[in-house]
């Protein structure tokens, strides 16, 4: 406990003297940092808080310090994200290479692989996406038809990938690729990671009903791969898709959870701040949102989603506690998480009323504007990461043990 105590007084001080001032005002989309070869950083201070990070390890605390990471304990890493979020501290970087590729590759890579690949992760110098869905294989991924060649050094890459999202912004990809034509869907899978900058890799964003653009298609046309990018062995690529997407399942289901956190160990109760805004647009009565039926479906909200924060956190320090790894309950949480998320924007436009109705022009504000757009967005949450139908499918047969 006194080695916790210091931990903490020592955490405090290096976040006083390195966290500048900038990065711990509230947040807004375009302040986002994902890193890259190409990143343009909205603020110099957002640079050197990556830049201090990442030098720490304390972008990926958990991990391995012989890879760059902050070799933080369990108990740690929790005395760091408590005093992080003491002052408000924005993200020093976000990424698909933290949230869902390197935990797979500390799994299942190469010791030359973690080596080349995880300190650019966790510094934020490569920006990675992720090639897995196909025009023709969606929620039946293994039916997957891009091909690996093997040309002796290396493999050649074609073929088309879809929904990557942020492709065009990216330096690499990993991806599911055929590299057994002959053996049964699930066992003639790779995996492989594709830098982007080259020749034989193109991407077309595709515009979204919310008219953003996220998403891409990819194309490979005689794309080259080093050997030496192949992660596990040959034809054995679904068992890292498999933990992989369990990874990618929890990040999506974080979107549920309406903020808040947990300070020097107690919870702060989660609330999604729809109270405030509806009293906007609806007006109050006592302090309360004037319409009963609007008040009582917000203030159930928030109470489900307190509820989903705890659980989430529970399940999250009981993983890493036992270090289990993610298991198949995260798609119970892709799943809750995905339908919270999309209810969240549901009652805000009918908080909103008319003013939800805007698309463009005048007579409607930039966040109105904004949370219509979102709401459009929101319904891909069902889609992405696996559908609700297949996550359904897995809580049936993994968690809940049903016949088939």
């Amino acid at each position: 406990m006194e080695n916790l105590e210091q931990f903490r007084k020592d955490t405090q001080e290096w976040l006083e003297a390195n966290c500048p001032p900038e990065m711990r005002k509230p947040m807004g989309p375009r302040d986002v940092v994902w890193g890259g070869r190409n990143c343009i950083f909205p603020h110099p201070d957002a640079e050197l808080w990556l830049e201090k990070m990442g030098e720490k390890g304390w972008t990926c605390p958990t991990w391995p310090k012989e890879y760059g990471g902050g070799g933080l304990s369990f108990d740690e890493n929790k005395i760091l994200q408590e005093e992080l979020s003491a002052i408000k501290a924005r993200p020093a970087l976000s990424s698909f290479g933290i949230w869902m590729l390197g935990p797979a590759l500390l799994e299942f890579a190469s010791e030359e692989q973690k080596k080349e690949h995880i300190p650019n992760i966790v510094k934020g110098k490569i920006r990675w996406c992720q090639g897995y869905s196909e025009p023709g294989s969606g929620s039946d991924l293994a039916s997957l038809k891009t091909k690996a060649e093997d040309k002796g050094d290396h493999f050649e890459v074609n073929g088309q990938k879809v929904w990557t999202s942020y492709a065009d912004e990216c330096d690499m990809i990993f991806t599911l690729v055929r590299t057994g034509p002959q053996e049964p869907k699930h066992d003639g899978i790779s995996f492989l990671l594709i830098d982007m900058d080259q020749p034989g890799v193109t991407t077309k964003p595709i515009k979204l009903i919310s008219g953003k653009s996220p998403f891409c298609e990819t194309f490979f046309d005689n794309a080259t791969v080093p050997k030496e990018n192949l992660v596990n062995e040959l034809n054995k690529g679904w068992d890292v898709a498999k933990r992989l997407l369990q990874h990618e399942r929890n990040m999506i289901a974080g979107m549920g959870l309406g903020g808040g956190s947990a300070k020097k160990g107690k919870a702060k109760p989660v609330t999604s701040g729809m109270a405030t805004m509806a009293k906007g647009y609806v007006g109050e009565e006592n302090g309360k949102i004037a319409n009963p039926a609007l008040r009582q479906k917000i203030a159930s909200f928030d109470i489900n989603s307190h509820a989903f924060s705890l659980t989430m956190k529970r399940a999250s320090e009981e993983s890493k506690s036992s270090n289990s790894g993610p298991s198949a309950a995260s798609s119970m949480f892709k799943y809750y998480g995905s339908e919270s998320n999309k209810l969240r924007y549901e009652l805000m436009l009918e908080a909103m009323g008319t003013k939800a109705l805007g698309w463009e022009g005048a007579g409607f504000g930039p966040a109105e504007l904004a949370i219509t757009r979102e709401w459009l967005r929101t319904k891909a949450n069902s889609i992405e990461g696996g559908t609700s139908e297949v996550q359904l499918n897995i809580i049936a047969k993994r968690v809940l043990d049903l016949p088939q």
